[in-house]
C-alpha cells in the first residue's frame, strides 16, 4: 500500500499566517514532544513514522510548497509536485500516474488530507483498508467518521439500510454535500458518516477511468497536459461515479482545522509571541511580529499578528474571513524554505519605476543558498550576525557580522552558514519577482570546486 497525502491547498480561512507558500499545514502552533511547536504535518509525518508508513507516502503539493516540506521533514520526503495549483482530481490522477511510471505492479494507493488533526488509531485504521478492498470486492473504499454532532460543515457518506452486523464495512447508497442542519441531524439518526476525503483503490482503477475520458496516463504527458485536467473535486469526478464502494466506519478523534476557532482550543498555549495577555476568557493571541501586544477583558476573541497583517476576530466569525482578506493576499512577507527564513521588512516603487525590497534572512548553520544570479535586480547584503562562506563570481571569501558586500546583475552568488546568519537584504530593479533566477549549482560541494578550478 502507497499513501499519498495531499497537500496543496493555502487555507486562506487562517490569515494572516498562512498564504499561498506557508499553507496552514505548516503553521508552527500545535503542541508536540519535548514541549516543542509543530506544524500539523510535522505532527502527522511523526505518526506515520511511528507505524513504519512514512517510507512509502508521498506528498502531493504545489511548487511553492516543496521548499518549505524539505524543511519541516528533511530531505527525504518524497514529493510530487503539481504544476498549478488545481483540485483534487487532478491531483490525485498525477499521483497515481507518477506512481503507475515508478512501477508496473498493481498497487493499492491511499489518498488522504495532511492536514486533520487525529490519533494514530487513525492511521491504523487506514492501514486496514487494503485488506478491506481486497476482500469485499469493492472498486473503491472509504474512510468514514462516525458524527460526533449534526454539522453543516462536512459531506455525508449514506450507508446502505442491509448492513451485516459486525462486517468491518458497510456498502454505500449516496453521499450528501453539507446539509442543513435539519437534514443533517436525520442523516446521523439513519448512521451516515462524515466524509473524510480517505479513498483507498487499486492504480489500475484510476488509470482506467483516465483512460476511459481520454486522459494522460503517463506522468509526463499529463505534466505537459496539466492545466487541461478538469479543474474539480475527486468525489465529484471519480467517487460519486463509482458503482461498487464501501465504507469503514472511523470512532476517533477526528477534527479538521480549517478555521481559527477550531484550530485553537489544539494550540499548545493561548499567547505565542512578544506581549501579554490579562483577564481574558477563550481567547487565543499569535503576534510574530517584534512588537508587543497588549490584550485585556477579551472574550472568545482571535487576535493574529503577523508580516503580512493583523487579524481581529470573534471566534465564531473566523470562518467568514477568507473574501475579506482576499485584497491582501499579494506577496507572502514571510517565508519558510529548506535552508532558513525570511521576513519582507519594507517594499517601495519609487517614482521612475525602480522597485526595492527588504528583507532579513535568517539562514540555520550549515545551510547554504544554491549557487545563482539574476538578470533584473541587483542586491545589497549587510551582516547582521553569524559567520559564513560566501561566493561570488567564482571567489570564495569568508564574511561575519558587520560586513557588507553588492551582488551585480549577472553576478553568480551563494552563502553557506558556518553559524546561525542573519542578514539584510535590499533588492533594487525594475521587476522584483522569485522567477528571476537561474541556478547553476544546488549542492555546495559543487560551488566550493567551482570556486577552487577557477582560482587554480
Amino acid at each position: 500500500m502507497q499513501l499519498i497525502l495531499l497537500s496543496g491547498g493555502s487555507g486562506k480561512r487562517l490569515w494572516p499566517l498562512s498564504n499561498d507558500v506557508r499553507s496552514k499545514q505548516f503553521l508552527r502552533v500545535l503542541e508536540g514532544r519535548d514541549n516543542n511547536l509543530v506544524s500539523m504535518v510535522e505532527r502527522v509525518w511523526g505518526q506515520l513514522s511511528t507505524l513504519g508508513m512514512a517510507a512509502s507516502t508521498y506528498l502531493c503539493a504545489s511548487k511553492l510548497q516543496k521548499d518549505l516540506i524539505h524543511a519541516q521533514l528533511g530531505d527525504d520526503v518524497s514529493i510530487i509536485v503539481e504544476p498549478m495549483r488545481m483540485d483534487t482530481f487532478p491531483a490525485i490522477a498525477l499521483a497515481a500516474a507518477y506512481l503507475a511510471d515508478q512501477d508496473e505492479e498493481d498497487d493499492i494507493l491511499v489518498v488522504a488530507p495532511v492536514d486533520q488533526f487525529v490519533e494514530t488509531i487513525y492511521f491504523e485504521r487506514i492501514k486496514s483498508l487494503s485488506g478491506v478492498l481486497a476482500t469485499s470486492g469493492a472498486d473503491m473504499v472509504l474512510l468514514g467518521v462516525k458524527p460526533t454532532h449534526p454539522s453543516t460543515q462536512y459531506g455525508y457518506i449514506c450507508v446502505h439500510p442491509e448492513h451485516t452486523e459486525g462486517s468491518p464495512y458497510a456498502r454505500v447508497s449516496s453521499f450528501r454535500e453539507k446539509p442543513e442542519r435539519a437534514h443533517a441531524l436525520e442523516l446521523v439518526e439513519q448512521g451516515a458518516l462524515w466524509n473524510c476525503g480517505v479513498f483507498c483503490f487499486r492504480k489500475s482503477y484510476l488509470i482506467r477511468k483516465l483512460q476511459e475520458r481520454g486522459l494522460p496516463t503517463r506522468y509526463r504527458d499529463m505534466v505537459a497536459a496539466f492545466h487541461e485536467m478538469p479543474k474539480r473535486s475527486f468525489d465529484y469526478e471519480v467517487v460519486e461515479q463509482t458503482q461498487k464502494i464501501v465504507v469503514v466506519p472511523y470512532e476517533g478523534a477526528w477534527k479538521d482545522l480549517g478555521t481559527w476557532e477550531t484550530l485553537a482550543p489544539e494550540m499548545r498555549s493561548s499567547f505565542l509571541g512578544i506581549g501579554v495577555a490579562d483577564a481574558c476568557e477563550n481567547s487565543h493571541i499569535i503576534n510574530e511580529l517584534s512588537i508587543p501586544i497588549v490584550a485585556k477583558g477579551l472574550k472568545d476573541v482571535m487576535v493574529v499578528a503577523s508580516p503580512d497583517g493583523i487579524l481581529v476576530t470573534a471566534k465564531d466569525q473566523s470562518s467568514g474571513i477568507k473574501d475579506l482578506v482576499a485584497p491582501y493576499c499579494i506577496r507572502p512577507m514571510f517565508e519558510e524554505r529548506r535552508w532558513g527564513s525570511y521576513k519582507v521588512l519594507d517594499y517601495q516603487k519609487l517614482p521612475d519605476g525602480t522597485e526595492v525590497l527588504t528583507k532579513q534572512v535568517t539562514l540555520r548553520a550549515g545551510a547554504h543558498i544554491s549557487y545563482h544570479r539574476h538578470h533584473l535586480r541587483e542586491e545589497v547584503w549587510t551582516m547582521i550576525a553569524g559567520d559564513a562562506d560566501l561566493a561570488l563570481d567564482g571567489r570564495m571569501v569568508s564574511v561575519t557580522a558587520g560586513d557588507v558586500f553588492r551582488v551585480c546583475r549577472g553576478q553568480w552568488h551563494s552563502i553557506m552558514a558556518k553559524t546561525q546568519v542573519i542578514f539584510i537584504e535590499v533588492q533594487r530593479g525594475e521587476t522584483l519577482t522569485e522567477e528571476d533566477c537561474d541556478r547553476r549549482y544546488i549542492e555546495w560541494e559543487d560551488v566550493v570546486e567551482h570556486c577552487a578550478v577557477l582560482e587554480r
